[in-house]
């Protein structure tokens, strides 16, 4: 179900936001072009998926020189960013916003907008995206090519391809 609340947003909602924000329930919700979404936790099976490729990710990242990271915000500022499940990351500053990443690792839940999420990634110069699919155990690799993501085989960047990714992650039943 989608709900759309015009301004001025009544008193109940900012209770709402900032009920959220204190129990740290916000920690996936996503401002578009000022639109803020709420975006629940994802089910079991996502957490499942998406712990297991912190894991397999990690020993191909290391030896790239680069880092995983849990979900983080890709964007500039309050206004405008997304949350992506993981990061791979050369140097990740510490700090709230991230202006890129090397790699977005986005694990589908039902009715997600990761498709929706392509051209702000373009934008922000994301050089490969990662999008799991626990219900469809499929595993899809994109990278930017000429401001647009093309899909590819294999990752120009770690030392892993998107089947041999998939054989090894443990689907969870559905």
């Amino acid at each position: 179900m989608r709900t759309l609340v015009l301004d001025p947003a009544p008193a109940q909602l900012e209770e709402l936001l900032e009920q959220r924000r204190r129990t740290g329930v916000d920690k996936h919700d996503e401002v578009w072009e000022g639109v803020y979404h709420v975006i629940p936790v994802g089910s079991i099976p996502h957490s499942l998926v998406a712990a297991q490729l912190a894991t397999l990710l990690d020993a191909p990242a290391r030896a790239s020189g680069l880092v995983v990271s849990a979900e983080f915000n890709l964007g500039s500022n309050k206004d405008n960013y997304r949350v992506p499940d993981l990061g791979v990351h050369h140097n990740p500053q510490l700090a709230v916003w991230m202006a890129t990443a090397v790699i977005a690792v986005e694990v589908l839940s039902p009715d997600d907008d990761t498709w929706k999420k392509l051209p702000f990634y373009a934008q922000h110069k994301v050089d490969e995206l990662l999008i799991v699919d626990p219900a469809e155990r499929s595993v899809t690799w994109l990278a930017l090519h000429e401001g647009e993501y093309q899909p590819i085989d294999r990752s120009g960047v770690l030392d892993l391809s998107a089947s041999a990714l998939a054989e090894q992650i443990d689907w969870p039943q559905q």
